[in-house]
């Protein structure tokens, strides 16, 4: 049976209708466009009320695709469609999946912004409120918001970015224009400080290979780093290089491999084993430096995710991989600004549990890294392609 449904949003801009199109080809349906009202400019709304003929269950797949494109869809049947959990981990087939634009959701006559927003989440009331909550997280009886109807996006108007930041918009940026970038960003981190925004870097142990260890140090002790998230290698060679000098055996001030040093960063674990952890360590005074050190002497939390390859791991570090995420979760979900530092996986990882509206510069000498981040809906990633120890030298120096 075909519906007609007004569409409102960045029709033309987006290329909605062969979005559309492509989709309605797929599920062997059809489509017709009886009326299409262009915006002004580019970046204004447009407006096309469109007759769908499609299997019902297809239908609902189409609309749920349209609104997480930020199209909005208005109907009579404002009321969302809500059923129970049937077992732990479980919801039926047709819940709405979440991205990471803030969603509302239309309860008792009113529009509810989602808590807790998050891609690839459920939506599920509860009482008054409504919350993305992890498949993994979902309980029986959960009250499950399913289809599109009585969902919308809210994403900011094109242009409304004012700051310094708004310079770097949907950008790869390429070596030569660093230096420029690196004196806005900041400012910008600058002004988040001012008025006690909150900064959390995630970063690689690529920082201490390409000796970016002792801005970072720096940007610690100024107040620039309120949280800290890594895995095991970064503690472990920040450890070592504070311990020995070296780096995976290399002395980082010579460039040269000394003697014996493929076991530093062993010694560098068992030190911490013997310590207890990281923090007893400073306390004891076995860890007198490094970025880990600069952590505990400033109270910047950080978070230490584990992985199969880990060498120990540190005290510190992980293991479970719920617990990680978890930990992870909660020093993103109050942030300001995520800085990524050569860190695909950490990245992407971290870049999955952000709302779309948290300001977000990748780092990275290779541009596959920031394209892969962009391309699993981290849109709001600005891309920065250079070496990361140059980098945080330039930014330390700004600062």
């Amino acid at each position: 049976m075909e519906r007609v449904f007004e569409i409102r949003g960045h029709i033309i801009r987006d290329d909605i209708l062969k979005r559309i199109d492509a989709s309605v080809v797929q599920y062997s349906g059809k489509y017709r466009v009886l009326e299409l009202t262009v915006g002004d400019q580019v970046d204004d709304d447009s407006t096309a009320r469109i007759a769908l003929d499609l299997p019902e269950d297809k239908m609902e797949i189409l609309l749920n695709e349209l609104i997480n494109l930020g199209c909005t869809i208005p109907r009579t049947e404002d009321s969302p469609t809500i059923k129970p959990a049937e077992k732990d981990k479980t919801v039926p087939d047709d819940f709405y999946s979440t991205t990471n634009h803030a969603t509302e959701v239309f309860l008792n006559g009113r529009w509810v912004r989602a808590q807790y927003q998050r891609m690839d989440a459920c939506l599920v009331v509860k009482g008054d409120e409504v919350h993305c909550v992890k498949l993994r997280d979902i309980k029986q009886g959960d009250q499950v918001i399913c289809g599109s109807n009585g969902v919308r996006l809210v994403l900011p108007p094109a242009g409304e970015e004012t700051s310094e930041f708004a310079f770097m918009n949907n950008e790869v940026s390429s070596e030569r224009r660093v230096e420029v970038i690196v004196k806005r960003l900041a400012a910008e981190m600058r002004e988040l400080r001012k008025r006690g925004g909150k900064i959390v870097f995630v970063a690689g142990p690529v920082v201490i290979h390409t000796g970016g260890q002792e801005a970072f140090q720096h940007m610690i002790r100024k107040g620039y780093v309120n949280a800290l998230l890594s895995g095991n290698a970064l503690a472990v060679h920040d450890i070592e290089r504070a311990l020995f000098g070296t780096s995976l055996g290399v002395n980082l001030d010579t460039g040269s491999v000394v003697r014996g040093g493929h076991k530093n960063h062993m010694r560098a674990i068992n030190a911490m084993n013997r310590s207890g952890s990281i923090a007893e360590a400073v306390k004891d005074g076995t860890l007198k430096s490094g970025i880990m050190y600069e952590c505990v002497q400033n109270n910047v939390p950080f978070v230490l995710a584990g992985s199969i390859r880990d060498d120990g791991p540190l005290p510190d570090t992980l293991m479970d991989l719920i617990e990680a995420q978890a930990k992870y979760a909660e020093q993103v979900a109050d942030a300001d600004m995520v800085v990524m530092l050569s860190t695909m996986l950490h990245a992407i990882g971290t870049g999955n549990m952000m709302p779309s509206w948290i300001k977000t510069v990748c780092v990275d000498i290779n541009p596959a890294v920031v394209t892969k981040l962009m391309d699993r809906g981290s849109a709001q990633t600005v891309g920065i392609v250079t070496d990361v120890g140059m980098f945080l030298t330039m930014l330390d120096k700004e600062l």
